[in-house]
C-alpha cells in the first residue's frame, strides 16, 4: 500500500502559477510511476500528467501540454506538478496517484492508490 498526501493547492488569478506536491509513504517510491488527475465540479475525473519511476518518461493531457510540468524527487518521495499560465478551466480538485508498476500511464485504471486531493481555483 502507498499513502499519498497532496499539498500546494489554493486560489490564484488567471495567468498565475502554482506548484503541487505529493509525498508518498509505504512502498519504495522509485518502484512505481506517478500521475496527477483532476476533477472539476460536475465533470468526470480526467488525466493531467504522468511520470515513470525515474522521471525519464512523461505524458501530458493536450489541455495542459506546454503549461504544466510533472517531475519527481525519489530521494524525497515526492512528485510535483508545476502549473503555469493557469486559466479558469484548470479549476478542479487535483489528485495524485501511484501506479501498480514502474510505468507512466494515462488511464486511472492503472493506479491503485490515490491521495485525498487538493483544491485549485483559478479566478478570471
Amino acid at each position: 500500500q502507498v499513502q499519498l498526501v497532496e499539498s500546494g493547492g489554493g486560489l490564484v488569478q488567471a495567468g498565475g502559477s502554482l506548484r503541487l506536491s505529493c509525498t508518498a509513504s509505504g512502498r519504495t517510491f522509485s518502484s512505481y510511476g506517478m500521475a496527477w488527475f483532476r476533477q472539476a465540479p460536475g465533470k468526470e475525473r480526467e488525466f493531467v500528467a504522468a511520470i515513470n519511476w525515474n522521471g525519464g518518461i512523461t505524458y501530458y493531457a493536450d489541455s495542459v501540454k506546454g503549461r504544466f510540468t510533472i517531475s519527481r524527487d525519489n530521494a524525497k518521495n515526492t512528485v510535483y506538478l508545476q502549473m503555469n499560465s493557469l486559466n479558469p478551466e484548470d479549476t478542479a480538485v487535483y489528485y495524485c496517484a501511484a501506479a501498480r508498476n514502474t510505468y507512466a500511464r494515462t488511464k486511472a485504471e492503472f493506479y491503485d492508490n490515490w491521495g485525498q486531493g487538493t483544491q485549485v481555483t483559478v479566478s478570471s
